[in-house]
Formats: C-alpha cells, structure tokens, sequence
C-alpha cells in the first residue's frame, strides 16, 4: 500500500502501452507502477502481401498495428483473436470477420468456417503454431517480444501480467507479488515457474484485466 493506503499495482507491458491501464488503475483507486518487463521489436518493413488468403488470423494488438503498417493489400476475411486486437485493427481501419467467443487459437480453429481455405496466422515470433498444425496455416512472424531485466524492483502489491513472456521475465526478478494475469496462456506460464497466481481474467482483454484485479482487491478487503 502507498501512504494514502492504495493498493501498489506494477504494470508490465512495454513501453508506451501503459497509458490507458494506467489511468483505469488510478480510476480504481490503485497506484500503478510502470515497470516494464517486455519490449516489442518489428522484425521487417517490407510489404506483407495478403492476395490469395482466405483467412488472415492476428492474435494480439501488437500483431495488428504491424500487420497494419505493413499490409499491401486488404485481407479477404479477418479473424481476430481477443476484443483488444479486434480494436487494434478497426483503429487502423480495418473489419474483422470473425472475434471467436473464446479468445485463443483454439477459440478460432473452433468457429472457423470449414474448409478454411489458405490461412495466414500473423503473430510475435515465438507465438504457438495451433492453426499451422491443424489447418496448415502459414505463418508470418511480425515483431519478437524481448524479456527485460529491469534493475529496479518495485514495492507493489500485485503485479499484472499480460502475456507468458512477461510471467518468464518475473520471474527471473526477486519480486514475488501475486500475480494477476489476462489469459490462460499467461496463467499456465505464471503455474510453470512457480510464481503466486492470484486470479484469471474471464474475458482475455484490459477490461478482463481489470475486473479481475478489482475481485481480488474485494477478496482482500
């Protein structure tokens, strides 16, 4: 808690993504800590041509500001994977097809259209290969998500966590708050290394988040 008694919250995502969560935080009356545990690198600027895809599959906002700055052309039909990426894509003006209910890979190898057709799985470069296993998607890796060693190690109270990679970056740090994290990907990371999972988003976006966090501050209270 900080002198007015507010709940310490670190917020881990990269640099210059903090901004909305953090004033959501303030709204909710935590303190949020910036303390970033990734950074996004683009891997490429050269043209990503999407002529001859039926589907093209983004599965993070990260992946659809790239895939955006990117693209050549318009996709035929766009699936999105979460809400958040869903809104990446129409701030960049374009329509996703399909947002699967459950927001994984396997949320859309389950409410794709059969046959599928040619597929294009635009992701970070270490992401999961679910969709090139089962349909014999192709994929086009857009960014790396670099872990980070950061120095300092914040007094907080919770620590929010929005991808698997952030989870491996905390865990090489001494801090051991709980975790609150966006996903079930995350949440078996955070199981894996042994880290303390206070809770799970049900709905795997910043609004999830936060709901989550918000049942854990009244289970504490």
């Amino acid at each position: 808690m900080d002198a007015e008694g507010r709940p310490r919250v670190a917020v881990t995502r990269a640099v210059g993504q903090t901004d909305e969560l953090a004033a959501r935080l303030a709204a909710l009356g935590c303190e949020p800590v910036e303390w970033p545990l990734i950074a996004i690198e683009p891997l490429a600027d050269d043209p990503v041509d999407v002529v001859g895809y039926d589907w093209v599959v983004v599965t993070s906002p990260n992946g659809a500001a790239e895939l955006a700055r990117r693209l050549a052309n318009r996709p035929h039909r766009l699936a999105a994977i979460g809400p958040g990426t869903a809104a990446a894509l129409r701030e960049h003006g374009l329509e996703p097809d399909l947002v699967p209910r459950v927001s994984t890979q396997e949320g859309v190898l389950a409410e794709l259209p059969r046959p599928a057709g040619r597929v294009l799985l635009a992701a970070a470069e270490g992401a999961r290969r679910l969709l090139v296993d089962e349909l014999g998607a192709e994929f086009l890796p857009l960014y790396r998500t670099v872990e980070l060693a950061p120095a300092d190690v914040p007094d907080v109270d919770l620590v929010l966590l929005a991808s698997p990679s952030a989870a491996r970056a905390l865990a090489r740090t001494p801090l051991r708050a709980p975790a609150v994290v966006i996903g079930p990907q995350t949440a078996a990371a955070v199981r894996r290394l042994d880290l303390e999972l206070a809770a799970e988003a049900e709905s795997h976006d910043l609004d999830g988040l936060l709901a989550a966090l918000e049942r854990v501050l009244r289970e504490s209270r």
